[in-house]
């Protein structure tokens, strides 16, 4: 049995239906998923412990706080994590997505 991990995105600006990609090797699938707010994450989260991903990522909009909701939602079971970056690099970072939505 192949290996299922996913990689999930949250913007706004992400038409889940539309901005989503499957990769499979021979031993395992990797999903990267899109949902626009916290409540898309919190059932896509769901949707995929279900489908048997046993890791997912989540990308640094989620924080701490809502990577342990989703800890919590997948009752422990599924690995998750969340990016995060070195305080050094905080400018960096609000200097892009400034121009990003701005």
């Amino acid at each position: 049995m192949k290996k299922k991990f996913a990689f999930l995105l949250m913007g706004e600006h992400y038409d889940p239906a539309r901005h989503c990609a499957e990769f499979e090797t021979e031993k395992q699938i990797t999903y990267i998923c899109t949902v626009k707010n916290a409540e898309e994450a919190y059932a896509k989260a769901a949707a995929l412990k279900d489908a048997g991903v046993g890791a997912i990522e989540l990308c640094g909009a989620f924080g701490e706080e809502m990577a342990r909701k989703i800890i919590g939602l997948t009752g422990g079971e599924v690995a998750v994590g969340f990016v995060t970056h070195f305080p050094e690099q905080d400018g960096v970072f609000e200097r892009f997505f400034q121009r990003f939505n701005g």
